[in-house]
């Protein structure tokens, strides 16, 4: 798949950027009466932003904004325009509505073939897609992009690893998408079947949606013969598709014809050096359904213009290593603790203190909750268990691996500072 954009010159680049800022910043202004009312509060007009440098006049748009249009106060088109909406986690137990028109699919389609040819696959190949399928964009995005290739998919979507394990042998897959835990999950279970996982056919693996640190990445190519390429995406943006490794693997390369990126400092908002790390800041130039403006990620990276030794031109950032806020990633699902407050000081049993403990075994994320009840508590406990288990699967996508219901009293009380809420013993 030629694709002369990703070895365009820099200077080229910048002015295909400029043209579609321009386009976008009028483009939203128009549609969305929430960037009307932050670019005319903000004293800029579409006229205003004549090149790509503009930008920085431009106001954030961050996670709360999100929260506060809910659920499509962000849209910039009409309902019969909709051809598709995916969410993703929120900060408050709401989520964040994300929507695609015919134009966005097609670009989605495009930049994901993009990222999987990156990673060195073609029409040839055979991809098993154990990402979740539904709302959750990794599915449907790692599905269409690779169909978009002309690459065979088999969609297993995720669990039933017995099964994925004699898929890949028995079709003969050449390439696994899938989170980095689930990779070496994957790997764990063929060798409890018995089956060599180096032995198996699989040649690549293409993870995502939670950090992963080079020893896995290490462990990932180790344990199943594989090269593992990380793929970085969002649903704000797009979905998974944003940017992804090639076979260099020195950094991802950011899609940066559709994809603005900036990396600032998370406390003043102000652009860091090239090559320090700050919180990247991406800019939708092509987005119909959903235009956003320099969007706030809160994940922590660094960027490079230099050339790949592939030969691309395009913006290059390193894995995240961390969160600018208070995210936790559970088995690829996005979490906050306010998601989980929110949700269980719901009940009137419920006393005001809780923690967390995160755990890994077997390479999977497990996540504890421990709950007081008030001091007055004496009902039904496991119904009250049920009830709030019920509530925050509907509210995060996924359930804690085990709930503690505690006396009054349990959990330990600060006087000062503040109070620590999540013990993470990954």
């Amino acid at each position: 798949m030629a694709d002369t954009t990703q070895h365009r010159s820099r200077d080229e680049l910048r002015e295909l950027q400029s043209d579609r800022l321009r386009d976008i910043v009028e483009y939203a202004r128009e549609n969305v009466p929430f960037y009307r009312e932050t670019l005319d509060d903000a004293g800029i007009s579409p006229a205003d932003v004549d090149s790509i440098e503009d930008i920085r006049s431009l106001p954030f748009t961050t996670k709360a904004d999100f929260r506060e249009t809910y659920p499509d106060g962000l849209f910039a088109v009409d309902d019969a325009e909709l051809r598709r909406i995916h969410a993703s986690s929120g900060t408050t137990g709401k989520p964040k509505i994300v929507s695609y028109t015919d134009a966005d699919l097609e670009l989605w389609n495009e930049v994901m073939a993009r990222s999987l040819a990156a990673a060195g696959l073609d029409s040839s190949d055979t991809v098993q897609n154990a990402y979740g399928y539904g709302l959750f964009t990794g599915g449907l995005g790692f599905h269409a992009g690779a169909e978009a290739l002309g690459a065979t998919v088999i969609p297993t979507g995720s669990g039933n690893t017995q099964r994925q394990v004699e898929l890949a042998r028995d079709l003969e897959s050449d390439a696994l998408c899938c989170t980095p835990s689930y990779a070496l999950y994957f790997a764990e279970t063929a060798e409890e079947m018995g089956v060599d996982p180096r032995e198996l056919p699989l040649s690549t693996v293409l993870y995502g949606a939670e950090p992963c640190t080079e020893p896995m990445r290490e462990a990932i190519e180790e344990r199943l013969g594989v090269r593992g390429y990380e793929n970085y995406g969002l649903s704000e943006l797009i979905g998974p598709g944003v940017a992804v490794e090639c076979a260099a693997q020195e950094g991802l390369h950011i899609w940066e014809d559709h994809f603005y990126p900036e990396v600032i400092d998370p406390h003043t908002g102000e652009p860091v050096p090239e090559g320090e790390e700050g919180e990247l800041v991406l800019t939708s130039l092509t987005k119909e359904a959903l235009p956003v403006l320099r969007y706030r990620t809160g994940d922590l990276t660094t960027l490079t213009s230099e050339q790949c030794a592939c030969g691309r031109t395009v913006a290059r950032m390193d894995g995240v290593t961390g969160r600018a806020d208070d995210l936790l990633i559970v088995r690829g699902v996005n979490c906050y603790p306010s998601q989980i407050e929110s949700v269980v000081l719901e009940f009137d049993a419920v006393a005001p203190y809780y923690r967390i403990d995160l755990y890994r075994d077997d390479n999977l994320d497990r996540l504890e909750l421990t709950i007081e009840l008030e001091d007055e508590f004496d009902g039904d406990r496991d119904r009250l268990r049920s009830e709030i288990l019920d509530r925050l699967g509907n509210a995060l996508s996924f359930t804690p691996d085990d709930l503690e219901l505690a006396e009054y009293g349990t959990i330990e009380r600060t006087e000062v500072g503040k109070v620590k809420r999540v013990y993470d013993h990954r």
